[in-house]
């Protein structure tokens, strides 16, 4: 038994030597390729788990209050821009919009009265002037009159004293002078009345001409006025029609049939899917070589590590999560723990593979960027020139309005 154990006893550390010799090998080529890893590839790259997936959350809100008589669309459903979502009661704004479309049509009559007077003065004036001229006339011819009867009573006057002619053919000149007189004197009123005819004509054509001076019939103050009362009913009644502003999916629907709503109160919320972007909350240990416009690919957790993801930063956070908490840290009292914060890095998805595979808002995924471009900006320094985000399903009501407004106003003007 001795001589067993003897024989044996020098082989056990050439083995304990060769395991540990194996061992540290095996670590000697785990920290070499590591090594490799790190110097090919993983300096050039930062990853993250702690990232979500963010997006729009368009509320859908009534710009005029009433009661809820239909709804459209419910949670989950898919809605396209344009398309009503709620109806409101629209009895009222009907009713508006009749009288004000009857006020418009009373008005351009009104103003075509005006437009019609204005133009029947300059006739007029110009018949009291030829009246004035006539009366001119008859002035003239009845002063030659009465001077030659003037004439003719003092030479019978004179024949009457010589006892030429009788009493009786003096009375007659004198009767005819005093006719004569009577006419000028008619004719020397007549001036005077039309001249007073005149005044007043073209004092009444100034105050026709003030009201339509400079403008059309259809840019009538009195007319423009009537149409805004148009425009603003037929407003008033296209916003009964709850719409979608964008197109998207359903959510937090909580109007109910029934219900009394008034401008600002939410109804629902659309969520445009195809529009989502990842908010990836990197240490800011990892950012010094985070440029905007690097690659990035990203994994979820929803549709796991086969289906990848390719996007781009577009930009960094100007402050840290903890910056923008509602309550910050405050890190000059009591005791202070540093603790590594973490920036949000903004991150454009691509479409094409949005559509293939859609992303909700608030998912988690896995995000790395490929830092090996860096000639890149490390913020954004210039402005957006253009919206980030439009709509123009409000401006077509007042399109509508405005051809409302322009209808009534041509089957009002009386032209064939």
């Amino acid at each position: 038994m001795t001589d067993q154990n003897t024989t044996a006893s020098p082989a056990n550390p050439n083995k304990r030597n060769t395991i540990l010799l194996r061992i540290g090998a095996l670590v000697l080529v785990i920290l070499l390729s590591v090594f490799v890893w790190w110097f090919f590839s993983g300096r050039w790259h930062s990853s993250t788990d702690d990232a979500y997936i963010g997006g729009n959350v368009v509320a859908v809100m009534p710009l005029t209050g009433g009661s809820v008589v239909s709804i459209n669309a419910d949670t989950t459903q898919a809605v396209t821009e344009g398309q009503l979502l709620v109806q409101l009661d629209d009895s009222d704004a009907r009713l508006q919009l009749d009288s004000a479309e009857a006020a418009l049509a009373a008005a351009v009559r009104e103003v075509r009265g005006l437009y019609a007077i204005n133009r029947g003065n300059l006739p007029l004036i110009a018949q009291r002037r030829a009246d004035l001229a006539r009366a001119q006339a008859e002035l003239a011819r009845s002063d030659a009159a009465l001077a030659q009867a003037e004439a003719e009573f003092k030479r019978r006057e004179t024949l009457v004293k010589e006892n030429f002619i009788s009493a009786e053919n003096l009375q007659i000149a004198q009767t005819t002078r005093d006719a004569a007189r009577a006419q000028r004197d008619a004719a020397l009123s007549a001036i005077q009345a039309s001249s007073a005819a005149i005044d007043q004509s073209v004092d009444q054509a100034s105050v026709s001409s003030a009201r339509v001076d400079n403008t059309s019939l259809e840019n009538h103050p009195n007319v423009r006025t009537a149409a805004v009362r148009v425009r603003e009913a037929a407003l008033a009644l296209a916003r009964t029609r709850v719409i979608a502003p964008v197109s998207g999916q359903v959510a937090k629907r909580s109007v109910q049939i029934g219900e009394r709503v008034k401008p600002g109160d939410s109804l629902m919320a659309l969520v445009p899917l195809e529009k989502v972007w990842l908010d990836a909350n990197f240490k800011e240990t990892q950012l010094r070589d985070v440029r905007i416009g690097q690659a990035v690919t990203v994994t979820s957790d929803f549709y796991g590590g086969s289906v990848i993801f390719h996007g781009r930063v577009i930009g960094l956070a100007p402050g840290t999560g903890s910056a923008f908490a509602l309550l910050p840290a405050q890190n000059a009292t009591g005791n202070w723990v540093k603790i590594v914060q973490r920036l949000p890095v903004r991150i454009a998805l691509d479409v094409k593979e949005l559509q293939e595979h859609p992303l909700r808002i608030g998912l988690s995924m896995d995000a790395t960027i490929d830092t090996h471009d860096r000639t890149g900006a490390a913020l954004t320094m210039l402005p957006n020139a253009t919206a980030i985000a439009s709509t123009s399903i409000y401006a077509q009501d007042i399109k509508a309005a405005d051809a409302r407004v322009a209808q009534i106003i041509a089957d009002n003007l009386g032209r064939k």
